[in-house]
């Protein structure tokens, strides 16, 4: 009913964005115009570590950053009800030698270094994400920020250490925000590069840790909505918990002092999806 009303189809590509500060994970959809609109904000049931990227295997830190999906990386037999691969560490983790595996957005709303939500939820999000790999469309970009990558909050975070990795997300930010497309993203001397095109590379290889070769920024189109798309740009807002902690996914371990307590046994909804995806490995 949602997609009917705000003029999307089931099959369009989507795009999504987490902020860690807000505990929310939008969804967005693209239209026939090109451009992506709001779909439904969802409350992240929990996640674990602070604000700032995953360094290392075991630090219980959620990943930050660019990040593509494939069909492959969905997996409909998770033990955490359902669940995605954010692909971490990526291109950009890999150059600076940071480690981890099977960093997911799932269910169960359990998390030791994902992203987790509730049953009910992640079989919305999956679904979206099944539908456009269904229709052929061959992956989706997922950006993870540490918080809205507004000019104020960057003010209020510029004596972080994390300050230089967070103003290089900023321009992926912005970019979006301008012009309502994902932008093109590349990682070379170690660092990632944000709406480029590279001049007579573009079967070259990139080098995440080499020189970067010679391109251009892609012009800028901002995105002017017109009165009749008002409506599919209206905020829909999901209910659901919203948790942080550090407690290991089966139960053991402690939560960080201050953290809301995870609910034991979060309910379960219905039968998972099924669809596209890999079959083994848990999900975290």
């Amino acid at each position: 009913m949602l997609l009917g009303k705000k003029g999307m189809k089931q099959e369009a590509p989507i795009f999504i964005r987490i902020f860690k500060e807000d505990s929310e994970l939008e969804v967005w959809k693209q239209r026939d115009d090109g451009r992506f609109y709001h779909f439904k904000t969802y409350p992240i049931c929990n996640w674990s570590g602070d604000l700032g990227p995953k360094e290392r295997q075991g630090d219980k830190q959620a990943p930050e950053g660019f990040y593509t999906i494939t069909s492959r990386q969905l997996n409909p037999n998770s033990s955490f009800h359902l669940s995605f691969n954010l692909g971490y560490p990526n291109a950009y983790d890999r150059a600076h030698r940071r480690t981890g595996e099977f960093l997911m957005v799932h269910g169960k709303c359990k998390s030791a270094g994902c992203y987790a939500m509730t049953d009910a939820l992640i079989e919305e999000i999956y679904a979206l994400a099944r539908e456009q790999f269904l229709a052929g469309h061959e992956s989706f970009q997922v950006h993870a920020y540490p918080f809205r990558m507004t000019d104020e909050k960057m003010a209020q975070h510029r004596k972080d250490k994390w300050y230089p990795f967070w103003a290089t997300l900023k321009e992926g930010y912005d970019y979006f925000e301008t012009t309502r497309t994902p932008p093109e993203v590349a990682v070379c001397e170690r660092k990632y590069l944000v709406n480029v095109n590279f001049v007579g590379n573009r079967a070259t290889r990139v080098d995440p840790e080499g020189m970067c070769p010679t391109y251009q920024r892609a012009k800028v189109e901002p995105f002017v909505p017109r009165s009749i798309e008002q409506i599919a740009d209206t905020r829909v807002m999901a209910p659901g918990p919203k948790m942080r902690s550090f407690a290991f996914v089966d139960g053991g371990g402690s939560q960080a002092p201050g953290s809301t307590s995870m609910p034991s046994s979060p309910p379960r909804y219905g039968n998972p999806p099924m669809g596209l995806g890999y079959t083994s490995g848990s999900s975290n």
